[in-house]
Formats: structure tokens, C-alpha cells, sequence
């Protein structure tokens, strides 16, 4: 199965070329101010890509899904699996997505560090092969430019206790990047495009392992 990867788009996709796959994921952060109409834009744009499965969780930008839920589902179509604390198997591999975050600028989908994010976590099924969340892991792909980290360590820790074959996420724009921990099953996937101005994450999921493919630079 090849996965091709984006978030943080925020309405920028039609300057991003986007890989042919099996299975599209947008890791979150399709809109900036996040209402419908923004929704209703990034929307058609997934719906165009050739992509047989496409799948989305929200971001702290999509506050859609926070204020009419049941409209921006609609918005997204049939053919767009959205994820919100649930899973879903396609051909045999299972996915299992998740829009929270540690407090973040008084966005969507915040909680604070602690208690209410680990419960949130704790929902995380074991078994699973590939998790997707909007906030990455502490310490994994969550570095600002300032140098400061803003993953959350209930996340990681929750990620260690089901070992997912792969963990895509975004939010931190300038720690993209593919990352292992040593003797880790999981392989960790900062897939954010940073606006389009970075590509997006292409990986094939065989049999024993997970694999970052390169793509040819592209651009419209």
C-alpha cells in the first residue's frame, strides 16, 4: 500500500503537486480560519485527487468539524473517510485517527497537558497499524524554529504502548521529516507541507516494513 501524506495545507493545495498512491491521509489543517466555505474549498480540492481512499483528521485551523459537525462531514463527501477518535481498515491495514493537541493558542480541538489529552490517548486501540494525529509525539518532529518542543509526552508514551507500524502527524510546520527511534517499531512521520511549500510524504506499508519513497521534485 502506498500512502501519500500532507497537513498543514491551510488553503494553499492548488500550489502542491501531489503524488499518485493508494491511500491520501491529511493530517490536519486543511483551512486557516476554519469555516465552511474554507472547508467546503479544501474539500473539493481532496475530492478531485485520483487517490482510491482518502482519509482526514482535523486540525487546530478546522474548527468545522468543532461548530457544525455534521455539516463539514457532509462537506467532505462520500468518498473522504474522516477520522475523529475512531479507526477503519482498508485492505487489510487499520487506521486510527485523532484531531487533539495540548493547548495551542486557544485553537480547535485544544485540551490541556495532562489528564484530559491522556484520556484522549488512552482511546488509541492496540493492534493498530497506522496512527494519525494532528499533534505530533514530544520530543519526535515537534521542534520550532525557538528551538522549543511542543509534542505531547502522553502521546508518545501511548504510541510506545501500542507500537503502531507508522504515526503520521503534523501541526509543527519546521520539524518535518521522517524519523526512527532506535530499536522503535514505529516509524514517526512529521507529514505537514507547511503551507505547500514543503512536498508531500510518500510511503509504502509491505509486509514487514514501512518505507519513505522519494518522488521526483514538482511543482506548478
Amino acid at each position: 500500500m502506498r500512502i501519500v501524506a500532507v497537513g498543514d495545507t491551510h488553503l494553499y493545495h492548488a500550489q502542491l503537486v501531489v503524488p499518485q498512491g493508494d491511500v491520501f491521509i491529511h493530517a490536519g489543517d486543511l483551512c486557516q480560519f476554519g469555516d465552511l466555505d474554507e472547508l467546503a474549498d479544501a474539500a473539493a480540492w481532496i475530492r478531485s485527487l485520483p487517490h482510491r481512499y482518502k482519509v482526514v483528521v482535523a486540525g487546530n485551523h478546522d474548527w468545522a468539524f468543532v461548530h457544525h459537525p455534521r455539516e463539514a462531514r457532509a462537506l467532505l463527501g462520500e468518498g473522504v473517510l474522516y477520522l475523529e477518535d475512531s479507526g477503519v481498515c482498508i485492505d487489510g491495514i487499520t487506521f486510527y485517527g485523532s484531531p487533539w493537541q495540548p493547548a495551542f493558542h486557544d485553537w480547535a480541538f485544544n485540551l490541556p497537558r495532562g489528564e484530559a489529552l491522556a484520556e484522549k490517548w488512552e482511546a488509541i486501540p492496540v493492534g493498530i497499524d497506522v496512527l494519525i494525529t494532528h499533534s505530533p509525539p514530544f520530543g519526535i518532529g515537534d521542534r520550532s524554529w525557538s528551538g522549543d518542543r511542543y509534542g505531547c509526552a502522553d502521546l508518545r508514551a501511548r504510541v510506545r504502548q501500542v507500537n503502531p507500524r507508522l504515526h503520521i502527524f503534523g501541526h509543527i510546520h519546521e520539524d518535518g521529516g521522517v524519523f526512527r527511534e532506535e530499536e522503535a517499531v514505529t516509524l514517526f512521520a512529521n507529514v505537514t507541507t507547511w503551507e505547500c511549500a514543503r512536498d508531500p510524504t510518500v510511503l509504502d506499508i509491505e509486509s514487514e516494513v514501512v518505507t519513505e519513497i522519494e518522488v521526483p521534485k514538482a511543482r506548478r
